[in-house]
């Protein structure tokens, strides 16, 4: 079971959560090609190792947080709010 420790609930189970994607900046609408656009969307590094993610609280505080988690362990290292 993965626990993840929301900085506005404290630590729930992850099946409060809903993993919202890998943490980067959006492209610029404005400027960006179909390319860039469709390796935001679906390209994936996938990696073993320590990873940035977002997390959106939808059975809680309904809020994004950002968690960095180890992918083979799911141990979790930092926890923040969105934006932060």
């Amino acid at each position: 079971m993965l626990l993840i420790p929301c900085v506005h609930c404290g630590e729930r189970n992850a099946s409060e959560f809903r993993y919202a994607g890998e943490a980067g900046r959006r492209p610029d609408p404005t400027s960006a090609s179909p390319d860039v656009w469709r390796h935001y969307l679906y390209g994936s590094g996938n990696p073993a190792g320590w990873v940035t993610e977002r997390w959106y609280h939808r059975a809680g505080c309904r809020r994004f947080l950002v968690v960095e988690r180890h992918t083979v362990t799911n141990t979790i290292r930092v926890v923040r709010p969105a934006g932060a």
